[in-house]
């Protein structure tokens, strides 16, 4: 965990603009976040779900609307695919959230970018 100490020195330390700032926290919880999923295995809150809602609309979604764009004979109903895939991959990254809740896996952290 010296990884996180040097990091927090590092935004300690720094002394430029508020905008400049502003990204380079950003990063640093980044770089955190992900040292604490990898070795930890903790999460913040909904990590699962944003994760499984891009999977859910890339894997499930545009396949789910391209094959109702084929079988309808119009491919304008490919958009019909992406809500379904959404709701799809929320759904299941929810259950996981939730199991990583009850484990003690999740922390009390939820970071908007």
């Amino acid at each position: 965990m010296d990884t996180i100490n040097k990091d927090i020195e590092v935004l300690n330390s720094f002394s430029g603009a508020n905008k400049d700032f502003l990204k380079l926290l950003i990063k640093k919880q980044t770089k955190i976040l992900q040292l604490l999923e990898k070795e930890l295995k903790l999460v913040r809150k909904n990590h699962y779900m944003t994760l499984w809602m891009s999977i859910g609309m890339a894997a499930f979604g545009l396949p789910m609307g391209a094959a109702f764009g084929v079988s309808l004979g119009n491919m304008a109903f490919i958009g019909v695919g992406l809500p379904l895939g959404i709701a799809l991959g929320m759904a299941y990254g929810t259950t996981l959230d939730k199991k990583a809740c009850e484990e003690g896996k999740q922390l009390n952290v939820d970071i908007t970018f």
